[in-house]
């Protein structure tokens, strides 16, 4: 597996901080790997580590509670500080409060999860202040054809555009084990995870919904406007459920949720998102007959990129006029248009005028799959494949 110091480098400052580490994303986007990495690197200094994998049954049988876990591990304790790893915390009864009395030993905790009991509201609650928490995303390009170079194979583009960066799905060689593969994550993700956490009594409208946003990525979107197609499908649901079973699918980190930024009112507005797939792959496997939608995979493929970067970012109102994103860092202001090809004429017109009536003062980009360099004077124009080499715009 290569080394994502990306998030090494997050996580590092903290290592001998009394603050719990909490390693979150979606399922398989590599949480374990990186509690190895960090481990190892503690180790190489001679450091004590103790490292728990609560996926593992025997783990599991072993330490069933919080209770037995924290006399498994004050049993290991001794007179220079022990470091911690709890992978898949969550499967452990009462492991918030397992959490919250390990930090007042001479420990360094380390935890893992995936899905919303993690991150969720009542367990940020009880930890205010006493936890640091870095997201980890499946592999962006780079690290994708980094990975598959160790494999001994090639990750193309077109490849990352289409089935994204789930590390496991690019150790498979052939595209209907990928297929496999990523349909029964897809399972596990919103019948274990999601439809069982929540007790979700309407199961098939759940997966209606769930299809309906993760095909339709890269969309501008409200409760109520999801409410009203789903009517017209047949399937009568109210405005709060749809509010409710989005916000589930973002506690699992199965989307995002880009709010839209009006410049007259200089705020994010908070009744309208853009939702884009936390990998383009969850909408490639809901397409049939493989016409997989590049453009809006584009898109969504350019937002996981720039989340990486640590851009803030929102969809920009010019006027009534989208322009895709607007991303910040470091103060300062990025405006950026994702298109296939601006190639013809009109696609080219439609494009660049988006930026119409926007000072210079802001850099203005477009991001498309063209080789050719359609940059003009006030507008730079990125090939995509060049900016997937990029650390910053």
């Amino acid at each position: 597996m290569i080394r994502r110091e990306h998030y090494l480098s997050q996580v590092r400052p903290f290592y001998d901080s009394d603050l719990i580490k909490i390693i979150t994303g979606i399922r398989r986007c590599g949480k374990s790997v990186i509690l190895h990495q960090i481990r190892e690197e503690l180790e190489a200094m001679k450091c004590r580590c103790v490292f728990l994998d609560f996926d593992f049954r025997p783990t599991r049988r072993q330490i069933p509670n919080a209770d037995a876990l924290i006399e498994h591990i004050r049993g290991m304790l001794g007179n220079d500080r022990l470091y911690v790893f709890l992978d898949e915390v969550q499967n452990v009864d009462g492991w918030n409060e397992a959490c919250r009395t390990l930090r007042l030993f001479p420990c360094s905790v380390f935890i893992s999860g995936s899905n919303s009991r993690l991150l969720s509201r009542e367990f940020t609650k009880e930890l205010s202040g006493r936890y640091v928490a870095f997201r980890v995303r499946p592999f962006v390009y780079c690290e994708a054809r980094e990975y598959a170079a160790q494999l001994g194979r090639d990750y193309s583009v077109s490849d990352y555009l289409v089935w994204g960066g789930f590390p496991a799905a690019l150790e498979l060689p052939k595209t209907e084990d990928v297929k496999r593969y990523l349909a029964d994550l897809n399972d596990t993700i919103i019948y274990r995870d999601l439809e069982i956490r929540y007790a979700i009594r309407k199961k098939d409208v759940f997966e209606r919904i769930v299809d309906f946003v993760l095909i339709s990525n890269a969309r501008i979107f409200s409760a109520k406007s999801i409410s009203e197609y789903m009517e017209k499908q047949g399937i009568r649901i109210s405005i709060p459920t749809v509010i409710k079973y989005l916000h589930y699918l973002q506690e699992a980190y199965v989307i995002e949720c880009v709010p839209l930024y009006s410049p007259k009112a200089k705020a994010k507005l908070d009744y309208y998102y853009k939702l884009y797939d936390a990998d383009v792959s969850l909408n490639s496997i809901r397409n049939t007959q493989n016409r997989f939608d590049l453009t809006h995979n584009l898109e969504n493929a350019v937002l996981n990129e720039l989340l990486y970067m640590g851009y803030e970012v929102s969809v920009y109102n010019n006027k009534g006029r989208e322009i895709d994103f607007r991303a910040v860092r470091d103060g300062k202001i990025y405006l950026i248009q994702v298109s296939y090809s601006v190639a013809e004429e009109k696609t080219y017109e439609r494009e660049f005028s988006a930026f119409s009536n926007i000072d210079n003062s802001v850099k203005k980009i477009i991001i498309t799959l063209d080789d050719i360099d359609y940059s003009t004077s006030t507008v730079y124009h990125y090939r995509f494949k060049d900016f997937l080499e990029m650390d910053g715009l």
